[in-house]
């Protein structure tokens, strides 16, 4: 059993439940967030829910080896979330999880609070702490990387749902022996969340953006000198947009929806994929409506892409394929920058077992 001990952390304090907690739990309780991402809670969520947490189920968590705490204000004692370590399992390895108040969050109190019940853990001779974190919650992401967690891949079909189903989550985790210096994200934020010139804006592709993209995705000639030259389905346009977050957090790719600047249609995606770290080089990719094209839409946002990436990211080049044929695709970089570096015989798997050539382009930082 471990120590039923408050946990000091600077402006923040862990301690157990108390009664005078129960009106702030129900209220937070009822934020679509923590509805969305921990299924065990009740909906709707009363008051009577509130005292059972504080009264029955935080003490049985103790009793059975793990540890239920509060996250309160150091000063005035205010409930501002929850946060437990589960009990061991077999292999003596903790998970934690946690559940922040809408009024508490963007300060820095969940990280705060899941170093601070980590390190607690490792006093206690805890040797790994896990968590997890589902793959649209890019929230909990963040905060598990700046408790110093390392992110270790994709679980899939952890995560109940309400409905029945399953989803993924992200796995992170922290071993004693870690210097738990926060995790820092490779690709940064965009500046305000977006890029524009005042005619196109880039920003993240969400889910709602699924039907337009799957849309403009399905054109016949995007399809055809796409790789591979396949149709995406609703679920798999749906998934693309889903886990942007998760991918960019992750550093493994960027995706941002090709917007009309005046009116804000959805008028075509680019990526940052392929990312190499080690030899500071990425690739991107681009499909633009038919209905948008010849008005320079793709040209200015390949400049917009590719001006970000050599001023917020360590990467030196930028690298585009093309099939010989696409002579569009060509003059977009052409203009964008880009100059032809390579021409590779084969590269590229078409439909049936075809095989087809690949003129590679290149823009480096400078």
């Amino acid at each position: 059993m471990f120590p039923r001990a408050e946990i000091p952390a600077g402006p923040i304090v862990l301690r157990e439940p108390q009664k005078s907690d129960a009106e702030a739990i129900t209220r937070a309780c009822s934020d679509p967030e923590i509805v969305r991402y921990i299924p065990n809670i009740p909906v709707p969520y009363t008051l009577d829910d509130a005292l059972t947490f504080i009264g029955e189920i935080a003490p049985s968590e103790w009793d059975r080896g793990g540890a239920s705490y509060v996250i309160a204000d150091a000063a005035t004692g205010d409930w501002l979330g929850n946060i437990g370590l589960k009990p061991l399992d077999v292999r003596g390895v903790g998970e934690i999880g946690y559940l922040l108040a809408p009024w508490a969050r963007g300060r820095g109190v969940a990280s705060r609070a899941a170093r601070a019940l980590t390190e607690w853990a490792f006093s206690q001779g805890v040797p790994r702490v896990e968590l997890v974190a589902a793959v649209e919650n890019v929230a909990s992401q963040r905060v598990a990387m700046a408790a110093g967690f390392q992110r270790e891949g994709v679980q899939r079909g952890v995560d109940p749902h309400r409905d029945g189903g399953r989803g993924d989550v992200v796995g992170f985790a922290r071993l004693a022996s870690d210097s738990g210096e926060p995790q820092r994200p490779y690709l940064p934020d965009l500046p305000g969340g977006e890029l524009t010139d005042g005619v196109v804006r880039l920003s993240p592709i969400t889910p709602a953006d699924a039907e337009a993209f799957l849309e403009i995705s399905n054109e016949p000639d995007v399809v055809r000198y796409r790789v591979p030259q396949e149709p995406f389905t609703r679920e798999a346009a749906l998934e693309r947009c889903r886990l942007t977050g998760m991918r960019w957090l992750a550093g493994e790719s960027v995706a941002l929806g090709v917007r009309d600047a005046a009116t804000g249609e959805f008028a075509g995606d680019i990526q940052l994929f392929n990312i190499s770290p080690l030899l500071g080089q990425g690739m991107i990719g681009y499909g633009l409506g038919s209905r948008f094209r010849g008005r320079g839409f793709m040209t200015r946002a390949v400049n917009l892409l590719a001006e970000w990436v050599f001023t917020a990211t360590p990467l030196h080049r930028l690298i585009a394929g093309t099939d010989p044929a696409n002579t569009a695709s060509h003059r977009v970089l052409e203009r964008a920058g880009f100059t032809q570096e390579a021409f590779m015989k084969a590269l590229l798997p078409g439909p049936d077992g075809t095989r087809h050539d690949d003129i590679q382009w290149v823009r480096m930082r400078g």
